[in-house]
């Protein structure tokens, strides 16, 4: 088991209960209107930081792909060159925006960048572990506000085929997310949910207050993490299914918004099988299992929906 028992469940649970949050949020930004026909029509309200890219199909795939490698060379060359204060004013305005369209579903574009900023201030410059992870939960889901309606099922799923084979090279092969993840942890501004933690002789996990400086604790503590994008791509794909359950299987919101929760239960559910067989102080990539677990559970819904 590469983390204590109570700790991963932690995890877990942190993990699925920020796939339900973001459900009901991009659930909140949809309009659904049925047609004279019959036919569902599933739109979604603008957010707070405008229209979202006229993108669809392949289009929004490369769309995706390209910001990721974008992303992540910026990434390394700020690793390259120690530039941790570069990173943290990426990270900032990452956290910024996102908390925004996340907040701008629920209040007003004015009052929603306001606490949104707020929330950023503290995740970047005040940061400490409650905060940071209280602030994780309103960061992806903005994400899947803005992309979820640019993706069908079947771009979705080959959004996940892709993201979890690229998981693997970055973690087995080129090893540099491992890279990323240890220099975000040093520079406190790490893109995920962060556990440090601590074991006495009787084996009493102690939750730590800050965030270490390495990503393999010292003094005897250790840190559970669980990366952005292994949030935010599950997430993406229960909205892509929600969004498919209306449209083309007919489901009232409140049932689709049900039904696509199983892909999460099962999504959290592969997560714990991996925290369970991997081993301690070893990487492992987490897209391809929670891949496994996102198809399982569409797997189920499909056969709930439209053949039983």
């Amino acid at each position: 088991m590469k983390h204590n028992l109570q700790v991963t469940i932690l995890l877990v649970v942190f993990f699925l209960l920020i796939q339900f949050f973001g459900l009901f949020t991009i659930s909140q930004n949809m309009v659904v209107s049925t047609e004279p026909g019959g036919n569902v029509t599933v739109n979604y309200s603008d957010t707070v930081v405008g229209e979202r890219p006229a993108l669809e199909g392949w289009e929004s795939l490369a769309y995706i792909l390209f910001g990721i490698l974008v992303g992540t060379g910026l990434v390394l060359f700020f690793v390259r060159f120690g530039q941790f204060r570069l990173w943290k004013m990426m990270y900032f305005l990452a956290v910024w925006l996102s908390s925004s369209v996340t907040l701008g579903v629920y209040v007003g574009a004015t009052v929603a960048f306001v606490i949104a900023l707020a929330m950023a201030v503290l995740e970047v410059f005040r940061t400490n572990i409650i905060i940071h992870n209280v602030t994780e939960f309103f960061i992806y889901p903005g994400i899947a506000v803005l992309f979820v309606p640019l993706f069908s099922l079947p771009w979705a799923i080959a959004l996940l085929l892709l993201i979890s084979v690229y998981d693997m090279f970055a973690v087995w092969q080129s090893k540099h997310m491992i890279t990323l993840a240890k220099f975000q942890t040093k520079s406190k501004a790490f893109a995920g949910f962060v556990i440090p933690y601590g074991t006495s002789a009787g084996r009493k996990v102690k939750i730590k207050g800050k965030i270490p400086d390495e990503i393999t604790g010292k003094d005897g503590g250790r840190v559970a993490i669980l990366g952005g994008g292994d949030i935010a791509f599950p997430l993406l794909f229960a909205g892509v299914v929600m969004n498919w359950l209306m449209a083309a299987g007919g489901l009232t919101k409140t049932m689709a918004l049900l039904n696509s929760s199983v892909v999460s239960i099962f999504t959290a559910a592969a997560l714990f099988a991996l925290f369970i067989k991997a081993e301690k102080d070893k990487f492992y990539p987490a897209m391809p299992f929670i891949t496994a677990g996102c198809f399982i559970g569409l797997a189920l819904v499909w056969l709930m929906n439209f053949i039983l």
